[in-house]
């Protein structure tokens, strides 16, 4: 049973995209992640890094090799895929109101799950588990840095979308900003 547990040591998201997650997002999504829970707060069970974060770890602003549009899009691409979207694309699929329910009630269940670790959050340090979500949400922001800079370097040299940001307006308007009074004015 041991050796079970711990050949899925390092396993994908439920949905199969190679899409990178933090713990939290892991143990919201399905309820393998929200059962799993425990098994990531004693580190035996990791989120794999993908090799094209872990370079962007390295040097973010690494200039890529060739100049060229198609080079900088080739270079975005396996980002994408880490990362998932960016911004400027639009949503594939908006979470309804009961994919926000499913997920809620996942993570109730992690947290039941986690409940039976006693200290965790000592058990969390001691056993490299936070250490590792650090090292995960610091890739998902190089990854992110890497992105924003090639997107410039295509932005600079003229290249249509994926090597340049998609200036069309993907996502809900913001609200303005300006200063309204919170009480009834006559």
């Amino acid at each position: 049973m041991p050796a079970l547990l711990l050949a899925g040591c390092v396993t994908p998201p439920a949905d199969g995209s190679p899409k990178i997650q933090t713990t939290s997002e892991a143990k919201r999504e399905s309820m393998q992640g929200a059962v799993s829970a425990p098994l990531r707060d004693v580190n035996l069970l990791q989120t794999k890094i993908p090799t094209v974060l872990l370079e962007a770890m390295a040097d973010p602003y690494q200039r890529p090799h060739a100049s060229t549009c198609e080079a900088i899009a080739a270079a975005i691409l396996p980002l994408n895929g880490a990362l998932g979207a960016d911004l400027d694309e639009p949503a594939v699929d908006e979470d309804d109101l009961m994919d926000r329910g499913k997920g809620a009630a996942f993570g109730a269940v992690a947290g039941l799950a986690s409940d039976v670790i006693p200290f965790r959050g000592w058990v969390r340090k001691l056993s490299g588990a936070e250490r590792h979500d650090s090292l995960v949400t610091a890739a998902i922001t190089a990854g992110g840095v890497r992105r924003a800079y090639l997107k410039g370097l295509g932005e600079a040299r003229g290249c249509p979308p994926p090597a340049t940001p998609s200036h069309i307006l993907t996502g809900t308007p913001v609200k303005s900003q300006e200063l309204k009074p919170r009480y009834p004015v006559r």
